[in-house]
């Protein structure tokens, strides 16, 4: 029967780290590694395991996560943050699934992700399913420690489980600015920069833009109603801030560009058109009756 082990690393987590550890006190053990709290983190840490290791607050977290599946015993691996918890029924997936396993060459399976962000569940806007690979057999798998945000990376194949993690994500605006200033933007304009990305000024339009449209039309976060329209705009403004951290690492390059007022007002009139576009087809898939469909496109053609 595969046994079980919990890898959760936290930093000054003592309002969200209870609920997490009791989600998985199921755990054949739990690996708690403190990025060195300064707060009761810890103190709660010790009523639910006795594996506790201390380490540095490295800024690049896969690192402790990482360091705490070297220390893992059993045959598999559940990672999680301390703002997220298992599910019950999660936990009997989890369980019945690694049992049945003996035989079988599977090494990681990727979990659906609940999203809670201001107090909503998220089931637009590109947050869910959201598949994490956070279950891996022991010596199979480990984070890349290059970027934040990196997936698990495992060796053999991998499968997916039915059943999701709560994820409380951003509580507050506060929070999401705070993070995405300090950690996100710095370290998505570094990995497109490491990617190729040629700068253009244009993109300070066009790169919030493309992500606004992406979030509210095409993965449908009106659906999520306001929560998916502030979201969206959020979002738009994390592209516009990793542009404008790109800008400052291209040494505030002077942008010496006579036209720049009259591109400047193709860019947004492109915008429009680009949002008169989406808005149309959103419409269009929410009328029911063909004949209205159809009278619709065409119109919206003529027009």
């Amino acid at each position: 029967m595969g046994k079980l082990s919990v890898v959760i690393s936290a930093y000054n987590e003592e309002k969200k780290i209870e609920d997490c550890l009791k989600s998985v006190s199921f755990a054949d053990e739990i690996i708690f590694v403190d990025s060195s709290s300064t707060d009761e983190t810890v103190e709660i840490a010790k009523k639910y395991t006795s594996r506790i290791f201390t380490r540095p607050n490295n800024p690049m977290l896969n690192v402790n996560k990482n360091f705490g599946f070297s220390k893992a015993k059993s045959e598999w691996i559940l990672s999680l943050d301390a703002d997220e918890r298992v599910t019950l029924e999660l936990k009997e997936e989890i369980k019945s699934t690694i049992e049945q396993l003996s035989n079988r060459t599977i090494d990681g399976f990727w979990i659906p992700r609940k999203n809670i962000i201001f107090g909503k569940w998220m089931q637009h806007t590109g947050w869910y399913p959201d598949y994490q690979l956070r279950l891996i057999r022991r010596g199979k798998g480990e984070f890349p420690e290059k970027h934040v945000h990196e997936m698990i990376v495992v060796e053999g194949q991998t499968e997916r489980l039915d059943n999701s993690i709560v994820h409380y994500n951003y509580d507050t605006i506060f929070q999401f600015i705070q993070k995405l200033i300090n950690i996100y933007a710095p370290n998505e304009a570094e990995q497109m920069l490491e990617k190729g990305y040629k700068f253009a000024w244009q993109d300070a339009i066009s790169l919030p833009l493309k992500e606004f449209l992406s979030r509210f039309f095409a993965r449908e976060g009106y659906k999520d109603g306001f929560h998916g329209l502030m979201l969206s705009m959020l979002m738009a403004f994390y592209y516009f801030v990793v542009f404008a951290v790109i800008w400052e690492k291209q040494g505030f390059k002077s942008i010496d560009d006579k036209d720049i007022l009259k591109k400047t007002e193709a860019e947004f009139s492109k915008a429009h058109k680009d949002i008169l576009f989406w808005m149309g087809k959103e419409r269009i898939k929410q009328i029911k009756n063909p004949i209205k469909k159809s009278a619709y496109k065409l119109l919206k053609r003529i027009v």
